[in-house]
């Protein structure tokens, strides 16, 4: 996984579309990397991981997840199986945290991205 990837990443998110239209194009995106055969992003609904948007065929042997944090609070997981740099995942799973959040039960209370 490359900067490049990261860069096209960030002008994704960057486009303001709907929150499902860009998590799905990021999966998408992660999923044509020659190393990562899959990606998926994992939604934490009542204390539980929800597989949402996803790309490629899984190799769960060849899984790696990152947290999805908003305000220093876990929301979901961005996985990918494959050979994948941590730390660029992280990168990644920083740039989709509001839209992630998006699709996660704040339980009423009110959010600013």
């Amino acid at each position: 996984m490359s900067a490049h990837l990261v860069a096209e990443i960030e002008r994704l998110v960057g486009l303001g579309s709907d929150a499902d239209d860009v998590l799905r194009a990021v999966v998408a995106a992660l999923a044509r990397e020659p190393a990562i055969e899959w990606a998926g992003i994992l939604f934490l609904e009542e204390g539980a991981l929800v597989l949402g948007p996803e790309a490629g065929v899984a190799a769960p042997a060849r899984r790696v997840g990152v947290p999805v944090s908003y305000q220093d609070v876990v929301v979901g997981e961005l996985a990918v199986d494959g050979d994948a740099d941590r730390e660029l995942l992280q990168r990644v799973a920083a740039l989709i945290s509001t839209h992630v959040l998006l699709g996660w039960d704040t339980g009423g209370e009110a959010w600013e991205p």
